[in-house]
C-alpha cells in the first residue's frame, strides 16, 4: 500500500511540474521580456498633446497597454492627449502576476489619474474589462471626473469563477498557473497572434480581479458622471444579462449602453473596433467644454 501511495505522489509531482512548465512556456509564445522586466511592446505609453483635453486608458486583467494602442491612436487623431499606463503585476513575469492585489490596482489607477490631472484641466477615463471596473471606482470616489467610457466592463464574474477565486488559497499551491476556459477573447486571428496578454491566470491575479470587480459593482449606484458602456453581443466573458444588470445599477442620469456584434471580449482590437472608437471619441468630445471643441473636433485650447 505504502509503495503504491509513494508512486502515486511521485507521479502527481512529475505531472504538476510538467503542467506548470508547459503553462509558463505558453506565456512566452508571443511575449519577450525586455531588460527592464517588462514585455516588449506592452509598456506604458503617452500620445502627447500639450494643453489638450486628456483621456486616461486602463487595460484589462492579464493584458497590457498594447490592447489599447489602436484606440489611443484614434483618440489622439481626434485631438486628445492620451495616457495608457501598464498596471501593477501586468506585462511582466507570471510570478509578478500572482503577486498583484486589488489595492495595488486601485492605487495605481488613482495615481495615474492624479498625474494626468496635474497637467490637464479635463481628463476623461476609458477602461477595458477590468480597466472598466477601475474606471468605475475612480469616477464614483472622486468629484473631478467629467465622463467615462466602459468597454466590456468586468462588473460580473461567473459563479464558478468566483467560487474558484474564493477558494484559490486552497488550490493555489497545487496549481499556481491555470488556463482560462472561457474561450477566445479576440476573434481576429491576426490580432490573436499579436496579443501580449499572459494567456494564463494565477490564484493571486484571480483574487485581485474578483475584488476589483466587487468594489466596482458596489459603487455603481454612486456613479453619477456621464457614462457610455459598449458591449459585444458575442462577449465570451461577460453575459448580456450581466451587462444589462450592471448598467441598470449605474446611478448617473446620463448613461448609454450600446451593443456591437462580431467581436469577443477585447473589443479594442477585434472586428468592428473602428466603430467602437468613433462612438467613444464622439461621446468624449460631447463632454469637453465648448471652448475646446471646433467643428466637432477637440482642439488644444482647453
Amino acid at each position: 500500500m505504502l509503495p503504491a501511495l509513494v508512486a502515486a505522489l511521485i507521479a502527481a509531482a512529475i505531472w504538476r511540474a510538467r503542467h506548470l512548465k508547459a503553462l509558463e512556456a505558453l506565456t512566452y509564445e508571443h511575449r519577450r521580456l525586455g531588460d527592464d522586466g517588462i514585455v516588449i511592446g506592452g509598456e506604458s505609453f503617452v500620445l502627447e498633446r500639450v494643453g489638450a483635453p486628456a483621456i486616461l486608458l486602463l487595460h484589462g486583467a492579464g493584458d497590457t497597454p498594447q490592447s489599447l494602442r489602436y484606440l489611443a491612436a484614434a483618440l489622439h487623431a481626434r485631438g486628445f492627449h492620451v495616457v495608457v499606463p501598464l498596471l501593477p503585476g501586468h506585462g511582466r513575469t507570471v510570478r509578478d502576476f500572482n503577486r498583484v492585489t486589488a489595492d495595488a490596482l486601485t492605487n495605481a489607477a488613482h495615481a495615474s489619474y492624479d498625474a494626468v490631472r496635474a497637467t490637464h484641466a479635463w481628463v476623461g477615463i476609458i477602461g477595458l474589462s477590468m480597466g472598466g471596473a477601475l474606471a468605475v471606482q475612480l469616477a464614483a470616489d472622486r468629484s473631478d471626473v467629467p465622463a467615462i467610457g466602459l468597454l466590456a466592463p468586468y462588473l460580473a464574474m461567473p459563479k464558478r469563477i468566483e467560487r474558484a477565486a474564493l477558494a484559490s488559497r486552497l488550490w493555489g499551491p497545487i496549481l499556481p498557473i491555470v488556463r482560462s476556459t472561457e474561450g477566445k477573447s479576440v476573434l481576429d486571428p491576426d490580432e490573436q497572434a499579436q496579443n501580449l496578454a499572459y494567456g494564463v491566470f494565477t490564484p493571486g491575479a484571480l483574487r485581485a480581479l474578483r475584488d476589483t470587480m466587487r468594489r466596482a459593482f458596489e459603487r455603481l449606484p454612486r456613479l453619477q458622471v456621464p457614462t457610455l458602456v459598449i458591449q459585444s453581443r458575442e462577449d465570451n466573458r461577460i453575459a448580456a444579462a450581466d451587462a444589462e444588470r450592471a448598467f441598470r445599477l449605474i446611478g448617473s442620469s446620463e448613461k448609454r449602453l450600446e451593443w456591437i456584434t462580431g467581436a469577443a471580449h477585447v473589443i479594442t482590437v477585434d472586428y468592428g473596433r473602428d466603430a467602437v472608437f468613433a462612438r467613444l471619441a464622439a461621446f468624449m468630445e460631447l463632454h469637453v467644454p465648448p471652448r475646446a471643441r471646433v467643428a466637432g473636433r477637440v482642439t488644444s485650447d482647453s
